[in-house]
C-alpha cells in the first residue's frame, strides 16, 4: 500500500472512531444532562468553564459557543485557579470543569474549593468513577472506549467527545431560553453572517433613486424615467397616488418595440407588469436576496402598505456582502 494510500486510510479511520464516539454519547444523555440544564437557566451568575491541557482549549470553545448563544460565560484555566485566578468565581456561578481522567492533581486541588465557594458543578468527564464525577453535582458523561491515536495517547476522541457535549449543552440552553435569530443577531453584529440577521430592507434601499412614472405616462416619460434614474427599470403608480400597479423594465422596453410597429399612443399601463413583486421596508435584506436569487432578477421594488417607496437593487447587496 503506498503512501497515499495510508495516509486516507488512517484519516477516515480517525473520522469514523470520532464520529461513532460522538453517536454513542446520544445513550448517556439521562436526568443529571436535564438537571445541569436547568439549573444553568435558574443560576443567577455566570457559567465558568474550566479544565487542564487539551481540556482547557475545548473549555474556551465551549465558552464562546455559551456566550454566542445567549449564556454568559467565562473561561478559567485549572492550573491558574489554584494559583489566584480562583477569586474570578463568585457565590453565583456554575462552574463545568472537563478531564477525561477527572483524577489529576489540580482537579483534585480545585474541586474543594469550588465546593467551598458553594458554586454549583457540573463535570464533563469520561469516568464517571473518577475523583470528579463523585465530587460533582451533575455528570456529563463523556465516556469514549480508546482515543482515535493509534497509542490510545494523544487526546482526540476524547476531547471531541467533550467539545460535541459541550455543544449539546449550548443548543439545549437555547431552545430553553427560546433564544430567537434576531437574538442571535445582536450578539453577531459583524460580517455577512450578522448582516443577514439584522439588516433591513429599510437600511439600505433610500439612497437609491426612485425612478416612477403614472400609469398614463407617454413612451417618451418612461424612456426619460428609466435613463435618468440608472435603475433599469421605473414603478408605475396610480394617477393621482403613490400606489403602485406595475413595472416597467429595459426588457419590457424592448418586447414593446418587437410587438407595435407604430408607438405613437402608447402609455405605461399598456406595457407593464401589472402586480409586481414587492418587499416590505421592515423585512429582512436577506430575504429580498433570496427573492431575486429565486426569481432571477437584479432589483425589488419597495412598498409601505401598497404604496410605492423605492428600489432595492443586487448591487446593494452586493455591497452590504451579502452575495
Amino acid at each position: 500500500m503506498n503512501l497515499v494510500n495510508n495516509i486516507a486510510l488512517t484519516a477516515k479511520k480517525v473520522l469514523i472512531a470520532e464520529a461513532e464516539a460522538i453517536a454513542r454519547l446520544a445513550d448517556f444523555i439521562d436526568e443529571s444532562f436535564e438537571s445541569c440544564v436547568e439549573a444553568i437557566l435558574h443560576s443567577k451568575g455566570r457559567v465558568v468553564v474550566t479544565g487542564i491541557g487539551k481540556s482547557a482549549n475545548i473549555a474556551t470553545k465551549i465558552v464562546a459557543t455559551l456566550n454566542s448563544t445567549g449564556t454568559p460565560a467565562i473561561f478559567m484555566h485549572a492550573a491558574d485557579a489554584i494559583h489566584g485566578d480562583l477569586g474570578m468565581i463568585q457565590p453565583d456561578d456554575f462552574v463545568i470543569c472537563i478531564s477525561k481522567s477527572g483524577n489529576t492533581p489540580e482537579i483534585k486541588v480545585l474541586v474543594p474549593l469550588l465546593k467551598r465557594k458553594g458554586s454549583k458543578l457540573a463535570a464533563i468527564v469520561s469516568s464517571i468513577d473518577s475523583y470528579l464525577a463523585q465530587s460533582a453535582d451533575f455528570v456529563l458523561n463523556a465516556n469514549v472506549e480508546r482515543e482515535a491515536c493509534p497509542h490510545n495517547l494523544a487526546p482526540t476522541t476524547s476531547t471531541t467527545a467533550a467539545l460535541a457535549l459541550g455543544d449539546a449543552l449550548a443548543v439545549s440552553l437555547l431552545e430553553a431560553r427560546g433564544f430567537s435569530s434576531a437574538d442571535f443577531a445582536h450578539l453577531h453584529p459583524g460580517g455577512s453572517l450578522g448582516k443577514r440577521l439584522y439588516l433591513m430592507v429599510g437600511d439600505i434601499y433610500g439612497h437609491n433613486q426612485a425612478p416612477n412614472v403614472n400609469e398614463n405616462a407617454s413612451l417618451k416619460e418612461i424612456i426619460i424615467e428609466i435613463s435618468s434614474k440608472r435603475l433599469g427599470a421605473t414603478a408605475v403608480v396610480k394617477e393621482g397616488s403613490k400606489e403602485l400597479v406595475g413595472i416597467i423594465t429595459d426588457g419590457d422596453l424592448r418586447r414593446m418595440l418587437n410587438k407595435y410597429d407604430k408607438t405613437e399612443g402608447i402609455k405605461a399601463s399598456d406595457i407593464m407588469t401589472p402586480s409586481p413583486l414587492t418587499i416590505e421596508p421592515d423585512q429582512y435584506a436577506a430575504e429580498a436576496l433570496a427573492m431575486m436569487q429565486d426569481k432571477s432578477i437584479t432589483q425589488l421594488i419597495v412598498t409601505k402598505s401598497g404604496n410605492f417607496e423605492g428600489f432595492v437593487h443586487l448591487h446593494d447587496l452586493l455591497k452590504e456582502g451579502l452575495v
